[in-house]
């Protein structure tokens, strides 16, 4: 029994770093830009695809190809935010339908150039590791470490660089932050490509361990929206505790019972968080 707790334990972590890396980018445009970024599993998507083209076709090392994916979904991402979205800032309603189209022409091109079939991309480690009675996939293992790498990399960089603490006061209050001479479109575009790499790092490391196709953004983009509505939209720490408690949550219910009571539960712990705490766990309440 303590060793099925263990495991349950381990594999919710396992799989909480990764949503807690797409929801960090998905609640950094919400709240710096108040945009709701619905082609953000599309971001991901396309850092896979390059990930399956790098290192899947080509044999580049995968940690190469690793930052080419993210830096190609930064990219994609800085231009997305110059061209289409900044005009949208503060404009929920519009900046929700303007991502929505933009979602669906990414997964239409991805559908033209590499066709509907889902492929796979190597692994970059295979086995298991033992550890007091529990199984470690060492594949996951190196996901989860590359995400935690990633997320203290966030940390630092919003916390210790000109350019993070001048986010994080545009986030409190725009007006006054352009006051005391902060350039909002260059935090709009630094933003929105940190978002997106945010969102590529976890498309590259998920690509070897699921298989990668044209929809294949939908599901994670649903999982990073229950974690930002669990920990509070536009709130970081909120993110890591969604995403946290989404992986346990899922841990401990498809042990138990299956994936499908799995994706059911983490809806029916949204709507207990709402229904006592509206704002999320974390979240503060936006004008």
């Amino acid at each position: 029994m303590n060793a099925m707790i263990e495991q349950m334990l381990i594999n919710g972590l396992l799989s909480g770093f990764v949503y807690v890396i797409m929801a960090l980018g998905f609640t950094l445009i919400f709240g710096i830009m108040r945009i709701v970024n619905f082609a953000h599993g599309e971001l991901y998507m396309i850092s896979a695809y390059v990930m399956l083209v790098l290192h899947g076709r080509y044999e580049i090392n995968y940690f190469v190809a690793l930052g080419i994916a993210v830096a190609c979904s930064a990219l994609v991402g800085a231009l997305l935010e110059r061209l289409l979205f900044r005009r949208f800032v503060g404009n929920e309603l519009g900046g929700m339908i303007m991502s929505l189209a933009v979602a669906i022409i990414l997964q239409s091109l991805a559908l033209m150039i590499f066709g509907p079939d889902d492929q796979t991309v190597p692994r970059p480690v295979e086995g298991v590791w033992h550890l007091a009675g529990t199984v470690i996939s060492l594949d996951r293992a190196t996901v989860s470490a590359c995400s935690i790498v990633a997320l203290v990399a966030f940390y630092l960089f919003t916390r210790y660089t000109r350019m993070g603490l001048a986010m994080q006061a545009v986030a409190q209050d725009r007006e006054t932050a352009c006051l005391m001479g902060i350039e909002s479109n260059t935090i709009y575009l630094a933003s929105f490509a940190i978002g997106s790499a945010l969102a590529g790092v976890a498309g590259a490391l998920m690509a070897p361990i699921y298989s990668v196709g044209p929809y294949m953004g939908e599901l994670p983009l649903l999982k990073s929206f229950v974690v930002v509505i669990l920990g509070g939209l536009g709130s970081v720490p909120g993110a890591v505790a969604g995403g946290l408690l989404l992986g346990l949550s899922e841990s401990v219910f498809a042990t138990l019972f299956d994936s499908t009571a799995a994706l059911i539960a983490s809806f029916v712990i949204v709507f207990l968080v709402i229904i006592v705490r509206p704002r999320g766990l974390l979240g503060k309440a936006y004008k």
